[in-house]
């Protein structure tokens, strides 16, 4: 009976614990953002704005430079894809371009955002997990990704160019709709905290959609329904991550207080030589984890703690360590085809997941980018 009291308790300080809660509240925040955003066109007017000044010829690399933008503004890999997919989709059936290519082009540039974002809830995960400052993570993530980036970029470009087609004719973009996101990605950029960050783009959402309705004809009572209601959609599409992240915060400390996360770290210790074999050992488990749980996110909130104990036993660089933690579970996440992203590209484009996965250049350049970072670390 004691023991059941002792694992109970444990629990109970592992799920409330701040930081667990913290993290609560921004994905609660992230939701409705996001829920709120959708609903007053800012996602439509991004991608508009975007594609609409582009050459025919750079539509590739424009379709992975909107997908990047809108991922890193709206920080959710499986938003960006519900936004950008049926454009792709459209785009392929007028132009003649394979659907899977299209599709797989958008999948990867809403990892970037996934990775990178300053409102990702795997970034923010990976950071709360490895004690580091937001910004900090950024600039030594996109050092590492860049020349994916680069690459990416130039497989599209030159693929642009062979081929012969024209964008279809989009929609003249309402120009306030941007507003939001832009005030998102300058505020992440200026450090702003995420919840404030998230805050003021909630109110400037809201503002947004009263003094700019989408139709003339609404009012502000059914204005603002429709953002409540687009906001609690948001946070609904975000139960699943808190459910799992207080459960995950409750059963690691479960773990810790009956001596099992001890034994599994000294284990883990004993076969780990140098930062390379350490850091390489970080990036197995997030991915092993991660290949489990179908869910990056789940994955960091699982094995950070440990992360952070191996960082700090052999004195790797923090903020790289929350950059490995992050692309190996955004590079893992992207190649499952029974993981939401692929799920959701999949049933929107009406092709087969497995499909997708070769075609997603940017997360196995990604991969690939990681790789090297760790390979450049001390053997020994």
């Amino acid at each position: 009976m004691d023991l059941l009291i002792r694992i109970l308790k444990a629990f109970w300080q592992g799920a409330t614990h701040k930081t667990v809660l913290q993290m609560t509240a921004i994905f609660i925040l992230a939701g409705a953002f996001a829920g709120i955003a959708g609903q007053i066109g800012a996602v439509d007017a991004t991608v508009a704005a975007t594609l609409r000044l582009l050459p025919a010829k750079m539509l590739y690399a424009g379709l992975f430079l909107t997908s990047c933008i809108i991922s890193f503004s709206v920080g959710t890999s499986v938003g960006t894809i519900v936004a950008v997919t049926p454009i792709a989709a459209g785009i392929a059936a007028d132009t003649g371009v394979g659907l899977p290519f299209m599709v797989g082009i958008v999948v990867g540039g809403a990892f970037f955002g996934d990775n990178l974002s300053f409102i990702s809830d795997t970034t923010l995960a990976a950071t709360k997990a490895l004690r580091v400052e937001m910004k900090d993570k950024f600039k030594a993530n996109i050092l590492t990704v860049l020349p994916a980036v680069i690459l990416c970029l130039a497989i599209y470009l030159i693929a642009g160019f062979k081929a012969d087609m024209i964008i279809p004719e989009l929609s003249q973009p309402q120009l306030s709709r941007l507003i939001p996101y832009i005030l998102v990605i300058v505020l992440a950029l200026c450090g702003v905290n995420v919840l404030k960050i998230l805050g003021i783009g909630i109110i400037a959402c809201v503002i947004v959609g009263l003094v700019y309705p989408a139709d003339a004809a609404h009012t502000v009572a059914r204005i603002s329904g429709d953002m409540a209601m687009g906001a609690w959609h948001g946070v609904l599409g975000m139960t699943q991550v808190i459910i799992v992240a207080l459960v995950a915060g409750g059963a690691l400390n479960v773990i810790k207080e009956v001596g099992w996360f001890d034994a599994f770290v000294n284990a883990l210790l004993k076969v780990v030589n140098g930062q390379r074999g350490a850091m390489a050992v970080i990036a197995a488990m997030v991915s092993v984890v991660n290949m489990m749980t179908a869910n990056n996110t789940v994955a960091i909130l699982t094995v950070g703690g440990v992360a952070y104990d191996i960082a700090s036993k052999f004195k790797l660089d923090p903020r790289q360590t929350a950059g490995i933690l992050d692309m190996f579970s955004c590079l893992t996440q992207s190649l499952l085809p029974y993981g939401a992203q692929l799920l959701m590209a999949s049933a929107l484009a009406g092709i087969s997941a497995v499909g997708i996965i070769p075609w997603l250049f940017y997360p196995m350049l990604m991969g690939i980018c990681a790789i090297i970072s760790i390979l450049r670390l001390p053997k020994a």
